[in-house]
């Protein structure tokens, strides 16, 4: 079949390799109908996540037919034919964490767990295509795909919605509402949100359908920032102004009542010298992440706010604003996304036409054009937002 898999730092290519087999009774194998190019990806590419190998095949978001079923799972719940999205986090469903809807730490399904233990003191979950820290778990920017534990993590679609509305329930759908909901969202709510990609513009729509009186979306690309004005979110550029008295000029003075990092280890800032200070930093591996963003959350949240954290962080990072957070009495809550929790509720909410998750798709190649469409989104080419690949 074929697969777009990571070739070395800054390079993937398209390649023929393996069909993916039944390897365990709570197997399924699913043929991929849409998959798509997530921001966390270039954090692969870039070189900022370990462990990753030459060969590997990528990509966390993904949908299609399940073709085949282990003889482990519950044909009541899953069976060849059925069309189903995938969430990124591969879940077992028994362990304590998952009892606790916490799926993206569970306990049993990262074979290589160890390895996970070490960089982050407990392990996480099995992840599709994101490196063998996560388990080593071939993506789904494939034709194929072999999904483990699939009597617990799929969902069904039974409705008539094209691929396009229900695809992002597989990841930044989910942990962009994710990130609104650890806000505790009120009514009177100002909600500030840094990053206006695709997970960021999720964060703002979600914060919005959980009642907050106005979203505030940071960027500095004017087409990003563009989309978000277009939907009701009121636009920040930071290259154009700063970002903190912005803020106090929106808020009375006192900074957003809530605060969501959509960003993660490779933000950017507007002032010059400070973004050379830690992409420098970086570079040598004196840090892994270039924290402008969640120093600016920090700083600029009200007094007794919450800063919800959904950019990907991965390592150690370097001036962590640690007064700020204690001595102001914020809230910090972060988490990778524990996808099967919000699967069904979002995609009622979808049935119901309370969110649109088409209005981010941008583009749409065939899969044999992964490579373009990694160039694309990477490098912001062509008002690229979103890049839905078709095997």
């Amino acid at each position: 079949m074929r697969a777009t898999t990571w070739a070395g730092r800054n390079k993937v290519e398209v390649r023929d390799v393996p069909d993916p087999k039944i390897l365990n009774h709570r197997d399924a194998i699913v043929r991929i109908t849409s998959t798509a190019i997530c921001g966390s990806d270039l954090h692969l590419v870039d070189g900022y996540i370990p462990t990753m190998q030459d060969g590997d095949v990528m990509g966390h978001e993904f949908m299609g037919e399940v073709v085949e079923v282990g003889p482990g799972v519950d044909p009541g719940r899953l069976r060849a034919g059925d069309r189903v999205v995938v969430p990124f986090p591969i879940s077992c469903g028994a362990c304590a964490a998952c009892a606790a809807g916490l799926y993206s730490c569970c306990e049993n399904s990262n074979p290589n767990a160890g390895i996970a233990e070490k960089m982050f003191g407990h392990p996480v979950a099995g992840m599709f295509g994101y490196s063998h820290l996560t388990g080593g778990f071939a993506g789904g920017q494939a034709q194929y795909a072999r999904v483990p534990f699939a009597d617990v993590g799929p969902i069904k679609i039974e409705a008539d919605l094209t691929d396009e509305q229900v695809l992002f329930l597989s990841d930044i759908l989910p942990t962009g509402y994710m990130g609104a909901e650890m806000c505790d969202i009120r009514s009177s709510d100002v909600v500030a949100v840094w990053g206006a990609g695709p997970v960021g513009q999720f964060a703002m729509d979600s914060a919005r359908l959980l009642g907050a009186a106005k979203v505030i979306a940071i960027d500095k690309e004017p087409y990003r920032l563009q989309l978000a004005e277009q939907a009701g979110h009121i636009p920040v550029n930071f290259d154009e102004v700063d970002v903190r008295s912005t803020l106090l000029e929106l808020t009375g003075g006192r900074g957003p009542d809530k605060c969501i990092d959509a960003v993660g280890l490779e933000a950017t800032h507007g002032s010059a010298h400070i973004a050379a200070y830690d992409r420098i930093k970086q570079a040598v591996r004196s840090e892994t992440e270039r924290p402008h963003a969640l120093r600016q959350a920090i700083l600029s949240c009200r007094s007794g706010g919450v800063v919800s954290v959904i950019g990907v962080y991965g390592g150690l990072l370097d001036k962590f604003p640690a007064g700020a957070w204690m001595n102001r009495s914020l809230t910090l809550r972060t988490g990778q996304c524990h996808v099967q929790r919000y699967m069904k509720p979002l995609l009622q909410r979808i049935e119901r036409g309370e969110l649109d998750p088409t209005r981010i798709i941008t583009h749409t190649l065939p899969l044999d054009e992964a490579e373009r469409g990694f160039e694309l989104f990477k490098n912001k080419q062509d008002n690229c937002e979103k890049v839905v690949l078709k095997p």
